[in-house]
């Protein structure tokens, strides 16, 4: 037998708009993740980027379960000695909700070229408006 290999001229990429509203973040990130990366298609190659593009709307209306959203803090270094930073998750989402949703996905892509390759193919919107109205998304409903 041998091993089908994707190649980069055969690969047939559809656009999705997915509605996260009332969905709970890292269930909703998973499932756009797993589309981001090819997964859900049959001609998936692990080290080739066969995933779709993913427009996710109403990012500011995703869900935490438990107490994440009082506890749950988003740390980065700034570079400087000293510079670890920290913001809570609620204002996260009062000032960048779209940042937290990226986030998450971003975490769960591979940490390489093929990784930052497929993360630019993810747009999100706080809002239910997005401006890629022109490549006729198609509307993918997660089930979490």
């Amino acid at each position: 037998m041998k091993t089908y290999v994707a190649k980069i001229a055969d690969i047939q990429r559809k656009w999705y708009v997915v509605d996260v509203e009332g969905l709970v973040l890292g269930r909703a990130a998973s499932e756009v993740a797993k589309v981001l990366r090819g997964k859900t298609k049959p001609d998936f190659t692990p080290f080739v980027d066969t995933g779709d593009y993913v427009i996710v709307v109403n990012a500011d209306k995703v869900v935490l379960t438990g107490r994440k959203l009082d506890q749950k803090m988003y740390r980065y270094h700034t570079g400087y000695a000293g510079g670890l930073k920290e913001i809570q998750y609620s204002q996260m989402m009062r000032t960048k909700p779209e940042k937290v949703f990226e986030l998450a996905v971003k975490g769960m892509l591979p940490k390489n070229a093929l990784g930052r390759a497929i993360y630019k193919k993810l747009k999100v919107y706080a809002g239910p408006d997005h401006e890629q109205q022109a490549q006729k998304p198609e509307v993918l409903k997660i089930l979490v």
